[in-house]
């Protein structure tokens, strides 16, 4: 058989149910054996939406998810999506097509080394020079992807190779290796945190990756410790729970950040550094951290560990649930911070001014989506106001990019979501900055019959970066831009298309959205002069 058959049918050894992306000259090999297997190839609109669908994908199922591109434009597009996996801790496996090995050694057309242009951007990557190694490299790509941290592999198959013949076979998964802490170290954790008076919890997303939702919640249910969220780890903790002070990383100094404050010992629990800088949260570098993670922490003046407890996540909170028992601790402060963040967004649920405020769009949103409908962010200025307002049950309810994050991934992710969870609502919440970046995704949610809702937050401009250049310079520079018909585009796409006119519309056109079953745009214009009166209120804030 070709080695593009062998390729395949390793994919098909590893379980892949999907492969996105856009098809070219250097990998017809490997699209006419795709043909006659069991994974469906989705064919998208751009590259780097077929690696923003691969991530979410990878994200919320904890498998690999598969992208494919040609050499060349299709490989350089890719990237970008590619990175942002890899920085989000997504598993991800991508496949660039590329010249035959003829002519890798001299200027050629749409030749560059992708081996090395990837190379910064991944766990791990090597081209097939051969066919027979083709078996090891597919099974290593979707091991180290698939082990913590999450990451992007890439595989890069040159045209010559894929049409060569090859006599091989897959090599089967096998289970990956499970490891706990000492017991020592365990005790000398369960010390630190009885000796502490103020410990406070970070959680981030590593206790999702891990599917660790319930062995956390019963830790803090005992040891009485409050829990800090990142913006990719909302939801470990149910926003109900007393002991959920929401989500911090907003910048400036917030509510939550008096507790990081006040706190003499913080308890890091899968937190990925890339999301929320330590140095916003221990500006001193003063108070001690316990990290508790599969791996030790990146080095950081900000970040000084007093004591790693590394490995399986659940297994080693089930252990410390065990050894620090149930604790009397005096929280009543973290009433204080809940209801003053709580307070922020029930104060806008009946507002009315138009353009609408963006407490308002979330207090809306919030109120039609069910407890385990996915809401997708994308970035921009709606993402800050998401993060700190949009109050989850469950993890993975609320996808927020927040290591590479790039703009343009919702509605891409909206769609993959969707494909994993046909049962639940999904919302892309873009701005429409971030939305025309990837808004030709549009035809793919139509063409896959997927019932996606794009909740559209419109300011006819870059609305956080003019956020930071009004903090910084106290006027703005270069951020405005003209739009389309946003409805007549939507159309045109196939979407059912609604425009706000005035705030009381939202609410109801988010419930028809919903029973409608069928793809929906919604063009909301949103009122971002509430961005400074944000940083205004925070900078008044005295701990």
């Amino acid at each position: 058989m070709k080695v593009a058959e062998l390729f395949v049918k390793c994919l098909e050894a590893e379980g892949v149910e999907y492969v996105f992306g856009v098809p070219g000259e250097e990998n017809i090999d490997l699209m006419d054996a795709l043909k006659d297997s069991s994974i469906d190839f989705i064919v998208t609109r751009h590259e780097t939406s077929a690696a923003f669908m691969a991530g979410t994908y990878g994200r919320l199922t904890g498998k690999p998810g598969v992208c494919l591109a040609t050499l060349g434009p299709g490989a350089t597009n890719l990237l970008t999506g590619v990175a942002n996996a890899n920085m989000d801790r997504a598993p991800l496996v991508a496949i660039t097509g590329q010249a035959g090995l003829n002519r890798q050694h001299k200027e050629s057309h749409q030749y560059y080394d992708l081996v090395a242009m990837y190379e910064p951007v991944t766990k791990w990557n090597a081209q097939i020079k051969t066919g027979e190694i083709t078996p090891e490299v597919v099974r290593k790509a979707f091991q180290v992807a698939g082990k913590e941290k999450w990451g992007a592999t890439h595989i890069d198959l040159p045209e010559d190779v894929a049409g060569m013949e090859v006599i091989s076979a897959p090599i089967q998964p096998t289970e990956r290796p499970h490891t706990e802490a000492s017991r020592n170290t365990i005790e000398r954790a369960t010390e630190m945190i009885k000796r502490a008076e103020h410990p406070i919890i970070l959680a981030g997303d590593g206790i999702n990756r891990q599917r660790a939702k319930e062995e956390m919640r019963k830790f803090v249910d005992t040891s009485k410790i409050p829990v800090v969220h990142s913006f990719m780890g909302k939801g470990t903790v149910s926003w109900e729970n007393d002991l959920s002070l929401l989500t911090a990383g907003i910048g400036g100094k917030d509510y939550i950040d008096c507790g990081f404050g006040s706190s003499d010992l913080i308890i890091t629990i899968g937190f990925d550094m890339a999301e929320y800088p330590p140095k916003n949260w221990n500006p001193e570098g003063t108070t001690p951290i316990i990290h508790v993670d599969t791996e030790e922490a990146e080095t950081d003046e900000f970040y000084p560990v007093v004591l790693n407890v590394l490995g399986d996540i659940k297994a080693n909170l089930e252990q410390l649930t065990e050894t620090v028992g149930n604790q009397e601790r005096d929280i009543k402060w973290t009433a204080d911070v809940r209801r003053k963040t709580l307070d922020e967004l029930a104060a806008f649920k009946e507002d009315t001014n138009f353009p609408v405020k963006p407490q308002k769009i979330i207090a809306d949103l919030r109120e039609v989506m069910g407890e385990k409908d996915i809401a997708i962010s994308d970035v921009g200025a709606h993402k800050m106001w998401m993060a700190r307002l949009y109050h989850t049950y469950e993890p993975d309810t609320c996808l927020i990019s927040n290591g590479l994050a790039s703009m343009g991934v919702a509605v891409p992710s909206a769609i993959a979501a969707k494909m994993v969870n046909p049962e639940l609502n999904v919302v892309a919440v873009c701005g429409d900055g971030s939305f025309q970046m990837t808004g030709a995704e549009l035809e793919t949610a139509v063409r896959l019959n997927l019932p996606i809702i794009v909740l559209m937050w419109r300011d006819g401009g870059y609305g956080l970066i003019e956020w930071h250049q009004m903090k910084k310079f106290d006027r703005a520079s270069y951020i405005k831009f003209g739009n389309p018909d946003f409805g007549q585009l939507a159309k045109a796409y196939g979407f059912e298309a609604m425009e706000i006119t005035k705030a009381e519309e939202l609410k109801p056109a988010l419930e028809k959205a919903v029973a409608m079953n069928k793809p929906v745009f919604i063009d909301c214009p949103v009122d971002y002069s509430e961005n400074m009166k944000l940083t205004e209120k925070l900078g008044d804030i005295i701990c």
